[in-house]
């Protein structure tokens, strides 16, 4: 199993079936993975602040856990201003990111 199919799994156990984001190219292996998924739903924001605030709102609501994706780099430093809100307000958020190969 690939690392990107372990993460689909594990939204899908924990009841996820909403997820905020915007594609990039360190996390295109997950959407690889989601492009074939029934039980999970993406939103497609045009912004990676956007996705971490849709997943607050979500999560404030919805009183499930709100999930966003980015990708690494610039993509994961725009979701902080949302995680940090999420933060302070004792809100359930997870945040998910891409990340550069090493070898």
């Amino acid at each position: 199993m690939k690392g990107s199919e372990a993460v689909v799994r594990c939204l899908k156990e924990e009841g996820v079936k909403h997820v905020f984001g915007i594609l990039g190219g360190n996390i295109m292996d997950v959407y690889d993975v989601f492009h074939g998924e029934s039980e999970l739903q993406h939103i497609l924001v045009r912004h990676e602040q956007t996705a971490a605030h849709a997943a607050e709102g979500y999560a404030r609501v919805s009183g499930k856990v709100g999930v966003c994706m980015a990708t690494s780099g610039p993509g994961a430093t725009n979701l902080v201003t949302g995680i940090a809100d999420a933060h302070c307000d004792s809100t359930p958020i997870v945040a998910i990111t891409g990340q550069v190969p090493t070898t």
